[in-house]
């Protein structure tokens, strides 16, 4: 099937077009020059762009710079791509220049060229919104770009990451209060040791989640000041004074968030320290998310060989081969993910230091990388909490079975008679396979009367 073309003009000269797309010229080059991989610029970045392109048109009316009818029309248009009216039509590459200036573009050409098609004006013509000179107007993508990834990344964290630990903390805390009385043996190194709670253990997963909560919460703080206004190179050439206060103002007011002014721009559109240190919060979540996965692989491990002291629930069938197997795989799930994060946030890091002078050129896989990670590990913390968290439960058999075999109990001897002779008793009591009572009095350190006053193990946690 033949497909049908128009040619827009650029800086560059003409460029076909399919007849049915509403981008542009500088649109269509980045398609042809960045055919690269298959991870677009992510749809909550194109929204913020467009966010600050109507805020940007109210702020430019005020200002006296924009007219009514200019303004009105790019307000409607910007609405409407935010409802996702014209989704396909931004179709860039994470993998583009690194100021994220073609995507910058593309929603200047779009907002231009649907303008154009409800006026009844032939597409392309740039009337009667130019993309340069009306909806650009007193931006640049330096600060645009920037300002558009802060204000989709605060976005996403409120409202899918941070509810998402919520409520994963919110069910950990439940079970460790339902299994607070629920003692089972403890172990470090891998190894038995002292009694321990399951609400105890429980409550050690939780409190990770919610420190790694309050520090991403504390890094995204800083992300609430805006580069906008900085233009090219952060000193605001080409912007009226003003405009940064009544653009960020109008931002507030359809985000219900409180942004403000950047007291440096240099600092912001050159480098983007702050959302590193975002990105390695995520990371440390993820780190977090790791252990507590694992804990739960480990402690479900079994039926027969394993410890086997957590049900999870049987999900699926776990392989192709041994009939009847049960995997973690909701843990699994969650690790793969947690480790896609630390890759993510090595690759921020090297981008955030590797800028140069006035600009720093890897705007574009910060974005995505960040915006990227907060969608994995939100819905990721959903699914291991709706298909796995909720519907655990203890083994109490192996619990028993566990915490009456473990040897490490001879803890609780250590004040009455020492160190020494309580490794004699759990030396003598493994090497000839007898509990530690039978130990204790084969070796005479205690009476059995004495022996059951200091074995008690709730007196333990």
């Amino acid at each position: 099937m033949k497909k049908n073309f128009r040619f827009e003009k650029d800086s560059l000269g003409l460029i076909k077009v399919p007849e049915d797309a509403f981008w542009g010229a500088q649109t269509q080059r980045s398609i042809q020059n960045f055919s690269i991989g298959d991870d677009l610029v992510p749809l909550e970045l194109v929204y913020a762009i467009t966010l600050i392109k109507k805020a940007a048109s109210i702020a430019n009316f005020n200002l006296g710079l924009l007219s009514k009818s200019k303004k009105d029309l790019i307000i409607e248009i910007c609405t409407e791509i935010s409802n996702g009216i014209y989704d396909n039509h931004f179709p860039l590459k994470i993998w583009q220049t690194g100021s994220g200036t073609q995507t910058n573009m593309n929603v200047n050409e779009v907002i231009s060229n649907v303008a154009s098609m409800k006026t009844n004006s032939k597409i392309g013509n740039h009337y009667p919104l130019h993309p340069n000179d009306d909806v650009n107007k007193s931006q640049s993508t330096n600060d645009t770009f920037p300002a558009a990834i802060q204000i989709s990344v605060v976005d996403e964290i409120n409202k899918q990451l941070i509810p998402a630990i919520k409520n994963l903390k919110k069910e950990l805390d439940n079970k460790s209060k339902a299994w607070e009385k629920i003692i089972k043996i403890g172990r470090t190194h891998f190894q038995d040791a002292v009694p321990i709670s399951f609400g105890q253990e429980i409550s050690g997963w939780s409190r990770q989640l919610e420190d790694s909560k309050l520090s991403i919460l504390s890094s995204l703080d800083a992300l609430y000041a805006l580069p906008i206004g900085g233009t090219a190179v952060g000193t605001g050439i080409n912007c009226p004074s003003g405009f940064s206060e009544e653009a960020i103002k109008i931002i507030n007011k359809e985000t219900n968030y409180k942004f403000k002014k950047s007291d440096n721009h240099f600092s912001l559109m050159s480098s983007h320290h702050l959302l590193a240190n975002l990105m390695s919060q995520l990371k440390n979540l993820a780190c977090s998310l790791f252990k507590i996965s694992n804990d739960i692989k480990i402690l479900s491990s079994g039926p027969r060989a394993g410890i086997y002291e957590l049900l999870i629930p049987q999900n699926e069938p776990g392989s192709s081969i041994m009939p009847g197997k049960i995997n973690p795989t909701q843990c699994e799930a969650l690790s793969m993910i947690c480790a896609q994060i630390m890759g993510f946030e090595s690759a921020v890091s090297i981008a955030n230091c590797s800028g140069t002078l006035q600009m720093n050129e890897y705007k574009p896989l910060i974005g995505f990388n960040i915006l990227k990670s907060i969608k994995l590990l939100s819905q990721g913390i959903t699914n291991f909490n709706n298909n796995l968290v909720i519907g655990m439960q203890p083994n109490f058999e192996s619990i028993k079975i566990n915490l009456d075999n473990s040897l490490m109990l001879v803890t609780a001897l250590v004040p009455e008679i020492g160190y020494e002779k309580s490794a004699e008793i759990a030396n003598l009591a493994f090497k000839e396979s007898i509990n530690l009572k039978q130990a204790t009095l084969k070796l005479g350190y205690l009476k059995e009367e004495k022996f059951n006053e200091l074995i008690k193990i709730d007196n333990m946690i």
